[in-house]
């Protein structure tokens, strides 16, 4: 069993990565640690992905067109690159909520003069 768990030890890393996002997400009152924990969670679920991806001994997805008409193409051989594209994708979109977010926790700070979730409800009467 101790050597399940060490041939899977990037899954183990992962695992520890997400709950310290989720944690930071959850357990934190100020908002941009909320921001930090969910780009920490985002991240390794990209990894996660990419890492799943990845073949042992693959080349890479650019074939030969006649190889591939002719039958010689052995599919086992060759790395899918959707799962490394959908990443990109992600990371994008990533980068792209994490600049709105830091719009919006500005104008907050700006609306109300502090970024902590308790003081931020006090203030508009909840």
């Amino acid at each position: 069993m101790l050597e399940e768990i060490v041939a899977k030890y990037n899954y183990w890393i992962y695992v520890v990565l997400m709950m310290i996002g989720f944690y930071a997400m959850i357990g934190k009152r100020n908002m941009v640690k909320k921001l930090l924990g969910m780009n920490i969670f985002q991240t390794t679920i990209i990894l996660f992905f990419i890492s799943t991806g990845v073949k042992r001994d693959a080349g890479i997805p650019i074939v030969d067109k006649y190889a591939g008409l002719a039958g010689e193409l052995e599919v086992a051989a060759v790395m899918n690159p959707l799962p490394h594209v959908l990443m990109l994708t992600a990371i994008v979109v990533g980068v792209s909520v994490t600049g709105v977010a830091l719009a919006v926790l500005t104008r907050v700070y700006r609306e109300y003069g502090t970024l902590e979730e308790d003081e931020i409800l006090e203030k508009i009467g909840r």
